[in-house]
């Protein structure tokens, strides 16, 4: 049973190899049962290059976010280079793990709808 399953706008899972993938390219990121980020380039960005001061740099506050309480982390393919997630954290905290699957539910879900279409079919 080898069939992808998409999981965001970038992201699917093939159920039969437990892989995660890239939908634009369809590079093999990692295993699903592991947090898809730790397969993926990364980029720790200054926000100050995407949110540019709207006021004078002299007062203390111009509606940038400061980089001692705020960072960008942007997470890419390695093969073809596409954004797949970002993500924005406060200095020190670890990367998030937000997506957790059931791959056992998926399995059984995916091979359930394949048994039924096949019996549809025969």
């Amino acid at each position: 049973m080898s069939e992808r399953v998409c999981i965001t706008e970038y992201l699917e899972i093939d159920i039969g190899t437990e892989r995660w993938h890239c939908r634009k390219c369809g590079h093999d990121i990692g295993p699903a049962r592991a947090p898809y980020k730790e397969g993926l380039l990364v980029y720790d960005r200054d926000p100050r290059e995407i949110h540019h001061p709207i006021i004078d740099e002299t007062y203390p506050f111009t509606y940038a976010p400061d980089p001692k309480w705020c960072r960008i982390v942007e997470f890419y393919c390695p093969s073809c280079g596409t954004m797949i997630e970002n993500e924005y954290v406060p200095p020190g905290l670890p990367l998030t793990n937000d997506i957790e699957l059931d791959i056992d539910k998926l399995k059984a879900r995916f091979g359930k709808q394949n048994r039924e279409a096949g019996h549809a079919a025969g």
